[in-house]
């Protein structure tokens, strides 16, 4: 199942449904209409949503329609707070408009790592990786700056700004789809 993340101070307007849609910006999100995805905010999940729509356009472009939808209150808002997530942010950047409907809030939130790797804590499949894998020089770099900082939030604001978060837990992901496949761990849900 895909997985679509927001910073802890979203949560409340997810599951009021304040926040029905999600501004990014950079390369165009791996989403359509119709996916059924894992919402997190905070490293929680918080349930289950499916797509309504995926448009593409630039920041300039943006309107109060797409800010309504993404729970603020203006155009000028939702740039503000763009400003606050990405390094580099003007008219001609690429923003991508992802509405979505939840359709299943869990009972308590759970704690995403829990998911995202069925169990298993990215700091163990970094380790193993590194110790029984031979992995692409992208990745064991990736995976070795996650493990020298510490956090997913750090190595990616090292590479470049928090949306470059998807290149490591890309990277994990594989690391630990081989592990796996090698028998060397498995899901702990």
């Amino acid at each position: 199942m895909k997985h679509l993340e927001f910073d802890g101070r979203y949560a409340e307007d997810i599951l009021r449904g304040k926040k029905r849609a999600t501004v990014r910006l950079g390369r165009k999100p791996n989403l359509k209409e119709g996916d059924t995805v894992l919402i997190h905010a905070g490293g929680y999940a918080l349930g289950k949503a499916v797509i309504e729509k995926v448009e593409s356009k630039t920041v300039g472009e943006l309107t109060d329609e797409d800010a309504f939808l993404d729970g603020f209150s203006s155009r000028e808002e939702l740039i503000r707070a763009l400003k606050g997530h990405y390094r580099y942010v003007n008219d001609d950047s690429p923003a991508h408009v992802i509405v979505f409907r939840l359709v299943e809030k869990f009972d308590k939130p759970v704690m995403s790592s829990d998911y995202a790797y069925e169990g298993n804590l990215p700091v163990e499949i970094a380790e193993k990786a590194l110790k029984y894998l031979d992995l692409p020089e992208g990745d064991r770099k990736l995976i070795e700056l996650f493990l020298r900082t510490g956090s997913l939030r750090k190595a990616a604001y090292r590479l470049g700004g928090l949306n470059k978060r998807y290149l490591i837990r890309e990277a994990l992901r594989r690391a630990y789809e081989e592990l796996k496949k090698r028998g060397i761990m498995g899901p702990k849900l």
